[in-house]
C-alpha cells in the first residue's frame, strides 16, 4: 500500500515541475520525503494529514524560498513560511484553513498567485503559502477553471488564473471583459484583491467594479458564494481587501462584445497643467460634457525625465529620428516632458476605420499637445492590452526583470496633481536623479465607477482622483552594495513627507505600512478602519490570511 501512495504522490510531484507563473517554474519535484511524509519532527500539525494525497505539502527550503519571494526583491524583516501548499481544487485550500482555525495557535495562511507583490505581502510567517497556479494545472488543466457564457455575457475564472488567458478565452466568442490592469501576466484572484486599475477605469471602473460573483474561503474555512444579491458583505469586503477576509477561488466577471484593433496614440506636452486639463476633458463622460469627451476607451500618461521615454524599452514607439526631436524638445522644456497615452478601439463590435480616423481629427485639432508630436500606430487589440510583456521579455532578456522594484503608487486628489507636479516631477526626481529606470505614471479617474461599499481605500472628498505610479528598478543589489535601492527607498519616504507637509491627501495604491498603527493611521483613517475591523472580526476572526500584509498579526478580541 506504501508504494502505491508513494508512487501517486510521485505522479503530483512530477505535474507540479509543469506549475509556472511569469516565467517562474516551481521547484524541481518533491521526493516523498517532502511529499505529505509526516515526521515526528515535522513542524506542521498533525491535523494536515485529513488533507489526503490530493494536494501536495512541502517544507524543504527550496519551495518555502521561492515562496517568500516576490516581484519587489526588496528585503524585508519577514519570516519565511514553514511549508507549501499545492492544492488539487478548492477543497484542499478549505481543509488547510479549517484545520488552522481548529488549533489555540492557529498558523498563518496566505494565497499567493504571480508574487507581484513588492514587500512579502504574500508571504505566510511560520505558515503555509497557498500556490494557486497549481489549482489550474492540478483540477485538469486550466481550461476546466475558465468558462464563458455567450448567453449571460460573463466567464467563470479560477482565483488562479491570469488576466491574458481570461483575454483568450473570452475572444474565442468575440467576447472580452471591461476593465484591465496594464499587465496582463497577473492572477484574476491577485488583481481582484488590490483594485485592478489601468487607462479603462475611468468609464468602466476598477476591476473590482466589474465582478458579477465570488466563490470565496474564509478564515474558518468556509466556502462561500457571494454576490451584491447575497452574502454582499463578504462579496464587498474581499474586492480590494488585500487577502484578508477569504482566498477567491472563482470569478464571474462581465463581458461584452469585444473590439478587433486599437489605435495607440502618444501625444507630447511640456506642461502638466495642460496635460492634466486634457486628460479630464477625455475621461468626463456625462453627456453635453464638450467635443473630447468618451473620444478615447483608454486614457492614461507618463512623466519623462530628460529622455526616459526615448532611452527605454518604450521606445519602439519612435523612429531615431523621432527620439531625437523628443530629446530635443526635453531639453528646451527643462528636462521634463508629459505624455498622453490612449487608444481608441474599432473594428469587430466597434467603430469602423473611418469612424476612428474621424475621432483622430477631433482629438488632434481639441488636444493642447506639443504640435507635431503625435505619434500613431495601428495595432491589435490583443497587441495593446497585453503590450507590456514585450518590454517584459526585453528586460529579461538583458537580465533587468528580477532586480529590486521598490515602487511607489499613490491616489492624489484633482486639487493637488499641480502642486505634486511640481514638487515631485520638478523637483525631488530632478533634485535626486538616480538613474533608475521605469516609467512613471500619471492619469484621472472618475470617483463615481468606484464602489465605496468595497474595501479598496481612494480619495473620496473630489469626483476626480489622480493615479501616480513611480514604478522605478533598481540595479541587483550585489552590483552596487544596494545603494541605489536605498536611495530610491529615502526618494519615496521624501515624496511622502512632501505630500504630509503640503496638505495633499494622498492614498498609497498597492500599500505597505510596516505595523498596524501605520494601516489605522496613514491608510485607512479612523471610519474605514473601524468597518475593516469589524468585517475582520466577522470572516478572519483568529486572523489567519495574509499576515504578511502586517494588517492584523494575532486573533482579534
Amino acid at each position: 500500500m506504501a508504494d502505491v501512495h508513494g508512487a501517486r504522490e510521485m505522479t503530483i510531484a512530477a505535474l507540479l515541475v509543469l506549475l509556472s507563473c511569469v516565467l517562474k517554474t516551481i521547484p524541481a519535484a518533491a521526493s516523498a520525503d517532502h511529499a505529505l511524509a509526516w515526521s515526528s519532527a515535522s513542524s506542521l500539525p498533525d491535523e494536515l494529514r485529513d488533507l489526503g494525497v490530493r494536494a501536495l505539502i512541502r517544507e524543504d527550503a527550496e519551495a518555502t524560498a521561492l515562496a517568500s519571494s516576490d516581484f519587489g526583491n526588496v528585503s524585508i524583516d519577514v519570516d519565511a513560511p514553514a511549508a507549501v501548499l499545492y492544492p488539487s481544487c478548492p477543497d484542499d485550500i478549505a481543509a488547510l484553513l479549517r484545520a488552522s482555525y481548529a488549533r489555540p495557535s492557529p498558523f498563518p495562511v496566505s494565497a499567493r498567485g504571480c508574487g507581484h507583490s513588492i514587500r512579502g505581502q504574500a508571504s505566510a510567517p511560520g505558515g503555509v503559502v497557498v500556490d494557486m497556479p497549481s489549482l489550474g494545472l492540478l483540477a485538469g488543466g486550466s481550461a476546466t477553471r475558465l468558462s464563458v457564457s455567450v448567453d449571460g455575457r460573463y466567464i467563470d475564472a479560477g482565483g488562479e488564473q491570469l488576466w491574458v488567458d481570461v483575454l483568450h478565452a473570452a475572444l474565442a466568442h468575440g467576447l472580452t471583459p471591461r476593465s484591465w490592469t496594464d499587465y496582463l501576466h497577473l492572477t484574476v484572484g491577485g488583481t481582484l484583491s488590490n483594485a485592478g486599475i489601468s487607462g479603462q477605469a475611468f468609464r468602466h471602473g476598477p476591476q473590482i467594479s466589474n465582478v458579477l460573483e465570488l466563490d470565496v474561503i474564509t478564515g474558518a474555512g468556509e466556502m462561500v458564494t457571494c454576490s451584491k444579491e447575497k452574502e454582499a458583505d463578504l462579496f464587498d469586503a474581499v474586492l480590494g481587501g488585500l487577502g484578508q477576509f477569504g482566498v477567491i477561488t472563482r470569478a464571474r466577471i462581465p463581458l461584452v462584445p469585444a473590439p478587433a484593433r486599437a489605435r495607440w496614440v502618444r501625444l507630447l506636452y511640456t506642461d502638466a497643467a495642460a496635460l492634466t486639463k486634457d486628460q479630464e476633458r477625455l475621461i468626463d463622460v456625462e453627456i453635453g460634457a464638450g467635443a473630447l469627451s468618451g473620444l478615447m476607451d483608454y486614457v492614461e500618461g507618463s512623466v519623462l525625465a530628460d529622455q526616459g521615454l526615448a532611452g527605454s524599452w518604450r521606445s519602439s514607439f519612435f523612429s531615431e529620428a523621432d527620439a531625437a526631436r523628443v530629446a530635443a524638445l526635453a531639453k528646451e522644456a527643462g528636462g521634463v516632458l508629459y505624455c498622453l497615452e490612449g487608444a481608441l478601439y474599432y473594428g469587430g463590435a466597434a467603430g469602423s476605420e473611418s469612424d476612428v480616423d474621424k475621432r483622430m481629427e477631433v482629438l488632434l485639432r481639441e488636444l493642447r499637445h506639443a504640435r507635431g508630436f503625435a505619434f500613431v500606430q495601428d495595432v491589435s487589440y490583443v497587441g495593446f492590452l497585453d503590450r507590456v510583456r514585450d518590454g517584459e521579455l526585453q528586460l529579461r532578456a538583458a537580465g533587468l526583470w528580477n532586480v529590486p522594484h521598490p515602487w511607489l503608487n499613490l491616489f492624489l486628489p484633482r486639487s493637488g496633481i499641480l502642486d505634486f507636479a511640481a514638487g515631485v516631477f520638478h523637483g525631488i526626481l530632478r533634485r535626486g536623479n538616480t538613474g533608475a529606470m521605469g516609467p512613471v505614471l500619471i492619469y484621472p479617474m472618475n470617483r463615481n465607477r468606484w464602489d465605496g461599499e468595497t474595501s479598496a481605500v481612494f480619495p473620496d472628498e473630489e469626483e476626480v482622483f489622480y493615479t501616480v505610479g513611480i514604478l522605478r528598478s533598481s540595479t541587483p543589489a550585489s552590483s552596487d552594495g544596494g545603494q541605489l535601492l536605498r536611495r530610491l527607498e529615502e526618494q519615496n519616504e521624501e515624496i511622502m513627507r512632501f505630500c504630509e507637509e503640503a496638505g495633499i491627501a494622498c492614498v498609497q495604491y498597492l500599500p505597505y505600512y510596516a505595523d498596524q498603527a501605520g494601516w489605522e493611521k496613514n491608510h485607512f483613517g479612523p471610519s474605514k478602519w473601524a468597518k475593516f475591523v469589524e468585517r475582520k472580526r466577522k470572516y478572519d476572526p483568529k486572523a489567519i490570511l495574509s499576515r504578511g500584509q502586517r494588517i492584523f498579526n494575532a486573533p482579534l478580541a
